[in-house]
């Protein structure tokens, strides 16, 4: 893992990533959007809509998939600009801050995977506390 991004991982994300009382949790339709849950932290190498590149920092949230379109929507934890959507194919690169994997294709499929590897593990975690109740 890179030095920079354990202190984001120690400090700030690691309290961030836990859900929020307002955070997506489960898949919905909002219009013509498929919004899919989904928690990381992530340093993502981005190229805005004017072709520059710039290194962003992001407490994902939620992926949502439109037609045309897919956002990463989260927390850009270095700006002051809140809340705001990635266009997933404006991504270049991706490291889970967690891990240290790094995607540098078929990013979009990974994120995918990510969302539901963790609906997986919602219901089950949902399913044991049922039965524990």
């Amino acid at each position: 893992m890179k030095p920079h991004i354990l202190p984001m991982v120690t400090t700030l994300a690691t309290s961030l990533l836990r859900p929020a009382r307002n955070a997506p949790v489960e898949e919905r339709i909002e219009g013509a959007w498929h919004v899919y849950p989904l928690e990381a932290a992530l340093e993502l190498d981005y190229v805005d809509q004017a072709g520059n590149a710039t290194r962003r920092w992001v407490l994902a949230r939620e992926l949502k998939v439109g037609p045309g379109k897919m956002l990463l929507g989260g927390i850009d934890i270095l700006t002051e600009d809140g809340y705001r959507g990635f266009r997933v194919d404006r991504i270049q690169r991706l490291e889970d801050a967690e891990t240290g994997f790094v995607v540098e294709h078929n990013i979009l499929d990974w994120l995918m995977k990510l969302a539901e590897r963790q609906a997986k593990a919602r219901k089950k975690h949902l399913a044991r506390m049922q039965a524990g109740a």
